[in-house]
């Protein structure tokens, strides 16, 4: 099994910097006021097709050709985000693309796979997506790009770690969700090569939390159902083989229950004036738990993962109003998986 380095991050950066975005890293002097510490934000909600995704699908199928692969058809299995950034990647290069999802998945996301020429292929459960994009990858000239179980997928979300740390200087900590482990994977990588001291913690919903199980346990948990969070990025329901092994080393990890999810997806949308996915803003109830533990002032980015989100999940989202409880650290923090 080939282990992801930062030299193949650092080809990835190369290889795919003519077709991303350098999303810019903002804050809020607000929060920044309420917190006691410096709170930043990488914009990856507005990278090209809405979100880090397209990181890791280019990288990888600009390395199938670099390789001398002739594709035929790309093939893909997502619940959204990497769907449309696998299509959006294909269509660059005229490749004809089938997406094999569950029917659960976010209509915006479906539209926006379906305008970048993409053919969507919908199933019950995600596990038999899952088994039926297996079965397509073995037609001869099909390119699988897995959501994160791949070393190319994983060195090209690396990148964004490598970007925010020359974008924003003495980091002391990076937080990201995770679903499958891709971009915690790529982040954790980065900035062991290129800030060792600064924390990796990631986050992960509590109704869909098999990595905070895998990471108790010892051993790769899967969900025995799908997972009802508002945080539709991520509710995989496995790490893969090539994630786990660096998840294990992440400097903390936090479940988020819906509340909390709900509550800093309206605040960071309010602060930030961005459309921000709950995904991305769950990140916000590990950052303030780990705050809450500092002695020092901190800075500290949030990778703002993406931001897509239809109706129907604006909806679930603004049920409550949590706009009259003002952001602030807990008098007592959760701890941290890890």
């Amino acid at each position: 099994m080939h282990s992801v380095t930062f030299a193949d991050i650092n080809a990835a950066r190369l290889r795919i910097s003519n077709y991303i975005r350098t999303s810019d890293v903002i804050t809020s002097s607000l929060l920044n006021k309420w917190l006691g510490h410096e709170v930043f934000f990488k914009t990856e909600c507005l990278q090209r097709t809405g979100a880090f995704k397209l990181r890791g699908a280019l990288n990888t199928l600009l390395r199938a050709k670099e390789q001398g692969m002739q594709i035929k058809r790309v093939v893909a299995s997502s619940s959204g985000n990497h769907a449309q950034a696998v299509a959006y990647a294909a269509s660059l290069f005229n490749i004809p693309t089938t997406i094999y999802s569950a029917q659960n998945i976010s209509k915006i996301k479906a539209a926006a796979t379906h305008s970048y020429g993409a053919e969507l292929r919908l199933f019950p459960l995600r596990e038999e997506a899952d088994d039926a994009v297996a079965q397509a990858a073995k037609e001869p000239g099909a390119l699988w790009i897995p959501p994160f179980n791949h070393p190319d997928v994983i060195a090209g979300q690396g990148t964004v770690t490598a970007e925010i740390l020359e974008q924003t200087p003495e980091v002391n900590g990076i937080f990201m969700p995770c679903g499958g482990g891709g971009l915690a994977s790529g982040s954790l990588l980065a900035a062991r090569a290129l800030s060792p001291n600064t924390k990796v913690i990631a986050c992960e919903p509590l109704a869909g939390n098999d990595a905070a199980q895998s990471l108790r346990l010892g051993s790769i948990q899967r969900l025995v159902e799908p997972a009802k969070t508002l945080a539709d990025g991520a509710a995989t329901p496995a790490v893969g083989e090539y994630t786990y092994p660096l998840i294990q080393k992440l400097d903390g990890f936090y479940e988020v229950d819906e509340t909390q999810i709900a509550y800093w997806t309206q605040w960071l949308q309010h602060l930030l004036k961005l459309h921000i996915e709950p995904t991305s803003a769950m990140s916000m109830h590990g950052v303030v738990n780990y705050l809450a533990n500092c002695s020092s002032p901190q800075r500290v980015v949030v990778i703002l993962s993406g931001g897509n989100i239809d109706t129907q999940k604006m909806q679930q989202i603004w049920q409550q109003d949590h706009l009259n409880n003002q952001p602030s650290l807990p008098s007592e923090s959760l701890a941290s998986v890890i």
